[in-house]
């Protein structure tokens, strides 16, 4: 009787719902014991690319069937409620998997260029990627934390990757710290937000808030303003982005690249369901906040971004001012906020890919990225400074690139909600941004002969590897694409927002 009881207990899973994430956890294990067994062959790092690969695919060829079913049939709910499939996590989470792919292709020629252990590498990559499959389907807080770390540990560890440099080693811990912090006060507002309204459910507590009247909201308040603090640690808000800088510039320049892409949807993909979910009735006392996030992460990222004259340092502020155009989307609160939020995060994946797979191909062991060193780039390596070019102005927001949609959908929506404020700011944040992307690409065509370090990145990228080749023509061809005729994507976006779930 108990062991039938503890049977009938035991929530159903659908398979179909977790098999993504299955599928990436199951190439990582596969590396791992490959290279456990394995330890002196050279073909460890060829098959354990392959698996990498493999992995990648099978899950992105597994979410094919999963947007079907979510629209012709709606949600799949599984794991008692704590994984919800629908729409919106389905199109995060191929956001998060393009990432991906993208960021191994780039890492497969920069492992054997700098000489850094391959499959460890891949291994830790496709198990922080399954954090953040998790993530764009956690419908709990306490199934936000659990996918939150198994995000972020691996990344740690990516970060300080390459032992023989000191900033690498810089950047991960201080990542790890910092990265700490924002766990315990997650964690903090999971607890407070279970202490007052009896479950860590999001559509639970959304039931709840709907059918009872909080008498005493401190508790309430403060427990969604620390899930807020702890979810924008990982978006890089302004003032929780004192990690990014050093994190972007000292990591690997794939894992940057990986990490500023993936990891801000899968973190914008908890945020916008947390609050849009959970807390709808709470607008009034969230927006606010969220439009004070928005507008410090604009001034501060453009702002910063101007002084650097590192441009690894320089893309990571950018990245900063990026994160606060997306929250323009999500401030507004409506459905075209939120889909002009899902069109900036996959727009502005493949723009940072292809700036960060330029910058890879460059750095002489991944150290050389001073203005400095760009000088001349135009007439050494033409086909990498206009590549450069090109994803800089879109970042930009020049029109037929995807940058000018992404940016033109979260003004549009922020001015339909009202927010015309927020819009201004935002539209002199872009013309502070176009300064200093200028600046770049003015230096590429600026020869001085004083400027030490301009013959080093010419070794370093005499030739185009197949793989980073392959990153930077598809993030091209897709910035364009988006850019010249984003129907297709604009309404992608839209069935993903479309339903219950908000």
């Amino acid at each position: 009787m108990i062991l039938a009881a503890a049977k009938l207990a035991t929530p159903n899973v659908n398979w179909l719902a977790v098999a993504p994430e299955i599928a990436l956890a199951g190439a990582a294990v596969l590396i791992v014991l490959l290279r456990a067994l394995v330890r002196r062959s050279r073909l460890v790092y060829p098959s354990a690319l392959f698996i990498a690969f493999a992995g990648v695919l099978v899950a992105g060829g597994l979410l094919v069937p999963q947007w079907n079913k979510v629209q012709n049939h709606g949600a799949i709910t599984t794991m008692a409620g704590m994984m919800r499939v629908d729409g919106f996590g389905v199109f995060l989470g191929g956001v998060v998997l393009v990432s991906t792919v993208l960021a191994l292709l780039l890492a497969a020629s920069y492992l054997e260029r700098e000489g850094l252990e391959g499959p460890e590498f891949l291994a830790l990559m496709l198990l922080s990627a399954t954090g953040m499959l998790a993530m764009t389907t956690a419908n709990d807080l306490i199934a936000i934390f659990v996918a939150l770390e198994v995000l972020s540990i691996p990344l740690y560890v990516l970060a300080a990757f390459d032992r023989r440099r000191l900033t690498s080693q810089e950047a991960g811990l201080k990542y790890f710290v910092l990265g700490a912090f924002s766990s315990a006060i997650f964690l903090y507002g999971v607890a407070l937000t279970y202490g007052a309204t009896g479950t860590t459910s999001l559509t639970g507590i959304a039931n709840f808030l709907a059918a009872n009247t909080v008498l005493d909201e401190g508790v309430l308040l403060a427990g969604f303003a620390l899930l807020l603090v702890g979810l924008g640690f990982k978006i890089a808000a302004v003032p929780f982005h004192m990690w990014t800088p050093d994190a972007y510039q000292g990591a690997p320049t794939p894992v940057t690249a990986f990490m500023a892409s993936a990891t801000k949807a899968a973190a914008f993909a908890a945020l916008l369901r947390v609050f849009l979910v959970a807390f709808p009735l709470y607008r009034d006392d969230w927006q606010p906040a969220v439009w004070v996030l928005a507008a410090l992460t604009l001034i501060v990222g453009s702002v910063a971004a101007v002084m650097q004259t590192d441009v690894k340092r320089m893309l990571a502020y950018s990245s900063i001012s990026h994160a606060g155009y997306i929250l323009i989307g999500f401030q507004a609160g409506t459905a075209r906020g939120r889909e002009a939020a899902l069109v900036y995060l996959l727009t502005y994946a493949f723009m940072t890919i292809g700036s960060f797979g330029v910058v890879t191909l460059l750095g002489a062991r991944d150290d050389r990225h001073s203005i400095g060193d760009y000088r001349g780039l135009s007439g050494r390596q033409p086909v990498l400074a206009g590549f450069l070019i090109f994803f800089l102005l879109a970042q930009a927001g020049v029109p037929l690139t995807g940058g000018f949609i992404a940016k033109l959908g979260v003004f549009a929506a922020a001015v339909d909600a009202g927010s015309y404020a927020l819009a201004v700011i935002g539209v002199l944040a872009a013309v502070i941004a176009a300064f200093f992307y200028l600046r770049v690409v003015f230096a590429m065509f600026t020869r001085s002969d004083g400027d030490v370090g301009t013959a080093t990145p010419a070794r370093a990228a005499r030739t185009i590897d197949l793989g980073s080749g392959a990153v930077l023509a598809i993030a091209a061809a897709a910035t364009l694409v988006i850019g010249v005729v984003p129907g297709t994507l604009l309404q992608l976006a839209r069935d993903a927002t479309f339903g219950r779930l908000f």
